[in-house]
């Protein structure tokens, strides 16, 4: 077996083979210093090198890009792979909005009797609304407000219900159902003990989904900032999509 030994410059471009498949490298930008690559040869395999060089005054990230090998690099590499079926996936939601007097409380597509209500182009369900944006996240869509836009009149007091239809209608559409999904909503008051039931149940008819994989807390913000002073709701939601 032969050893060689090559320096490359600023540009070099090198094809090579591993265990685990094709991969190529190439250096978009001089590194800080002359690197050297130290190659063995069998009679029974070929290396082909081809280097040039480039000066640039700013360096830029190198790129990897491969077929089938696992690459692991800083912050400024990049790693393209072939996109492939996931058997699952997984997205977060989250949404506020302020309450003020004179509006309607909806969380789940429940009114809860209460001095404030949620101010929003829509209903303001911070429950349905996060969890819509989790579905879009967990399917790598745009969230709610590129898809149903508060500029448009036409969802002007347009109940949420029809969002979450339209996130379970695309989520099926992509070939997936729901695993199981895990709610939290934050406000100081009112207390939510006695409506829980009834939200989880209506989220889960929304969701077409068995209540034993939707998960549903409460939790108060120890009267800390607006959430804590009843001057706003939260909602954090987390959802397991899996592949029909």
């Amino acid at each position: 077996m032969a050893m060689a030994t090559t320096t490359l410059s600023a540009t070099a471009k090198i094809p090579f083979k591993t265990t685990r498949g094709d991969c190529s490298i190439h250096f978009l930008s001089p590194p800080p210093r002359m690197c050297t690559v130290t190659r063995c040869l069998n009679r029974t395999s070929s290396f082909a090198l081809r280097s040039a060089s480039k000066q640039h005054s700013q360096p830029l990230p190198l790129v990897v890009s491969a077929t089938s090998a696992a690459v692991e690099a800083d912050p400024q590499v990049t790693i393209a792979a072939s996109s492939k079926s996931l058997p699952f996936r997984v997205g977060h939601g989250f949404d506020l909005h302020r309450l003020e007097p004179g509006y309607p409380l909806i969380i789940g597509g429940i009114n809860i009797p209460h001095e404030r209500g949620c101010e929003a182009h829509s209903d303001g369900d911070v429950l349905l609304h996060c969890v819509v944006d989790a579905i879009l996240g967990a399917l790598g869509l745009p969230d709610i407000g590129q898809i149903f836009p508060d500029s448009d009149p036409k969802w002007k007091g347009a109940a949420s219900s029809v969002f979450i239809r339209e996130a379970v209608r695309l989520m099926h559409e992509a070939g997936y159902e729901l695993g199981n999904l895990d709610a939290t909503l934050i406000l100081q008051r009112p207390k939510l003990s006695p409506h829980k039931e009834v939200i989880r149940s209506n989220l889960c008819e929304l969701l077409g989904a068995d209540p034993s994989v939707v998960n549903l807390k409460a939790k108060t913000h120890e009267k800390v900032d607006s959430l804590g002073e009843n001057r706003s709701i939260a909602a954090h939601t987390v959802v397991l999509l899996m592949r029909k």
